[in-house]
């Protein structure tokens, strides 16, 4: 079933958004039969439970971090994360770039927007976040690489309102994109990845619709 549900998602979402499987919560048994479908990319939203994965998941898992990051935690998982999708200061994008260095690498990033009604979700305002992109084009960090912008759209029934709040942040993404080199979008769960990718979203991040409730 789980390798029906990716097979599924990606023939859906074609070209238009890369597949991104959340596998927090999920048992190492569950994981394996996603990877064993060919799917690679995966990602958890703590740092304890994404060393747990990678101690024990094959070696060529793409692990993308996309829960909020203290600055103390950015050591443990520096040495092998592809892609931190939830940057949301300039302080945490300068140890991620210290960590990067000491382990001879460079980590993509993605800077979160908060765009929804919850203030209890976590991310940049518009103006601090290009304030970010233009302290890395004018002083780069040459540990990261900020590919794009992450947004968590409101946990809420009025599609109407999820909607608005994606529509904006693809705007603000194009905007931004005309200044800057940025390539990832990622908006979308598996709650509201659709009316994501019809704003214009090219990654998802997908756990309960692959791996069920």
């Amino acid at each position: 079933m789980i390798a029906e549900n990716i097979s599924g998602l990606k023939q859906e979402l074609g070209r238009n958004a890369e597949l991104v499987v959340v596998s927090k919560y999920r048992q190492t048994e569950e994981i394996l039969e996603a990877y064993r479908s060919g799917q690679r990319l995966f990602a958890e939203n703590r740092v304890q439970a994404l060393l747990e994965r990678a101690e024990v998941l094959p070696k060529d898992i793409v692990w993308h971090l996309i829960g909020h990051l203290q600055t103390n935690k950015v050591k443990y998982i520096a040495p092998f994360i592809a892609c931190i999708q939830s940057v949301d200061s300039l302080k945490l994008l300068q140890t991620i770039h210290e960590q990067a260095l000491k382990n001879g690498r460079v980590i993509d990033c993605l800077l979160q927007v908060h765009i929804a009604v919850e203030e209890t979700k976590f991310g940049l305002n518009e103006r601090e976040c290009e304030a970010i992109l233009q302290h890395q084009m004018l002083q780069p960090f040459a540990g990261v690489r900020i590919r794009g912008l992450m947004g968590m759209a409101s946990n809420t029934a009025d599609e109407a309102q999820v909607k608005r709040e994606f529509s904006g942040l693809k705007s603000f993404y194009d905007s931004m994109k005309t200044k800057f080199t940025l390539d990832t979008l990622s908006m979308g769960m598996s709650s509201d990845y659709r009316i994501a990718v019809a704003c214009g979203s090219n990654m998802v991040r997908v756990g309960s619709k692959v791996f069920g409730n």
